[in-house]
């Protein structure tokens, strides 16, 4: 009853139809804002903290089965009324999701103690709200808290999405919604026909992986997708198996860091650091071959199928990758799905620096189009034939 009632009031467009109008919130609360405003001041923390490095607390609460019951409105003044009470005058609150979620951002918090401060706000505002609500009122809201940029270990577990810092990139237009269908759907077509395609090879290289070294054919490794989301990612066997990932972790780690000069670099003619180890010694024969061809990426069609992947898109990267990330780096996993081929491979591929990977991602992000998705497919084969930057 609770969920379906919410919806119901969620399907409203029109904000006069609202519990709260915002003329309401103008005279009874100018300090809490409405959905709109609440969400711009979020992007624009988001910005800022990308800048000045010091993190942020955002606080949810989620009204959804109070805005059903009586007297609800009452209930939600008393909330926010004990918010505003229990917070800094420099937090902001408002309306995280119109009538059914508040939101609270926490600012100006030192980095050594946010999660401190996180246990701090947690304390203060569960306390506060057990003393003031009746406890089958207090059941009714789920509180959570979110800190931006989160630290990651590397561990999928803690690997925790932060699509709740980009609540517009779930708002659904006719413009987005056709845009996520052209690409699905391109995705699904593109992913069965390759399979199809590629079939025989299907059977020739887990043949051949055999023949060169035990293992398995599959190489499965967990990647961080959208939103930092851990999935399971696929690649023909190109390693033995039981190999030490530490040469790798710390040479990646050097290279995000800008340490060029412990990178290795490509051809002759190539100055630019590459971002694979080009003499790797992990690699078995037959897997320098198929790595050359990139014909070792070809099980990523299941991913791209499946649905955590796309066909062109930003590479994921190893969780260890992504725990070295400065916040900035964290833009080429929020609007796109990774990729198996993008604006990167056709561009650099492993003949550049990191920071220019990321930013022809961003770019890639920010210019997507159907067009722009073609032309780089057409570029790969040429860029696959050629083996520049695979290593």
């Amino acid at each position: 009853m609770d969920i379906a009632c919410s919806s119901n009031l969620r399907s409203q467009t029109d904000r006069e139809k609202h519990y709260f109008s915002k003329s309401e919130f103008n005279s009874r609360n100018p300090d809490f804002h409405i959905e709109d405003d609440f969400i711009e001041i979020l992007s624009r923390e988001r910005k800022r903290s990308k800048r000045s490095k010091k993190p942020f607390c955002l606080v949810l609460l989620n009204m959804e089965k109070i805005i059903c019951i009586n007297s609800a409105q009452e209930k939600i003044r008393t909330i926010i009324s004990l918010l505003g009470e229990n917070t800094r005058e420099i937090d902001i609150k408002g309306w995280y999701k119109q009538d059914a979620v508040i939101g609270v951002i926490c600012i100006e918090i030192e980095e050594r103690d946010i999660y401190t401060a996180k246990n701090v706000i947690s304390d203060r505002i569960n306390n506060n709200l057990k003393v003031h609500l009746f406890p089958e009122l207090l059941n009714m809201i789920k509180i959570t808290y979110h800190i931006f940029p989160e630290k990651l270990d590397g561990n999928e577990q803690n690997n925790s999405p932060q699509s709740m810092f980009y609540p517009e990139l779930s708002t659904i237009t006719l413009a987005n919604m056709a845009d996520r269908l052209i690409k699905r759907t391109v995705d699904i077509i593109g992913s069965i026909i390759g399979l199809i395609i590629f079939s025989p090879l299907f059977l020739i290289i887990p043949v051949l992986i055999k023949l060169s070294s035990k293992g398995p054919v599959f190489f499965k490794q967990q990647r961080v997708g959208q939103f930092g989301k851990n999935f399971t990612f696929l690649k023909f066997r190109s390693m033995y198996i039981n190999n030490d990932a530490t040469l790798h972790r710390e040479y990646v780690t050097k290279l995000i860091e800008g340490n060029t000069n412990c990178a290795q670099t490509g051809d002759i003619d190539e100055k630019s650091p590459v971002y694979k180890i080009k003499s790797d010694p992990r690699i078995t024969p037959i897997g320098r071959y198929l790595r050359k061809s990139s014909l070792d990426e070809l099980p990523q069609f299941l991913n791209v199928l499946i649905g955590n992947m796309s066909i062109v898109g930003p590479r994921p990267p190893i969780p260890y990758e992504f725990e070295k990330y400065e916040i900035w780096h964290r833009e080429r996993l929020l609007k796109m799905k990774p990729g198996i081929t993008g604006l990167w491979q056709v561009k650099g591929r492993s003949s550049t620096s990191f920071d220019d990977m990321v930013r022809l991602d961003v770019r890639y992000i920010r210019e997507w189009s159907p067009w722009l998705d073609t032309i780089i497919l057409l570029k790969t084969p040429w860029v696959v034939l050629t083996g520049k930057g695979a290593y």
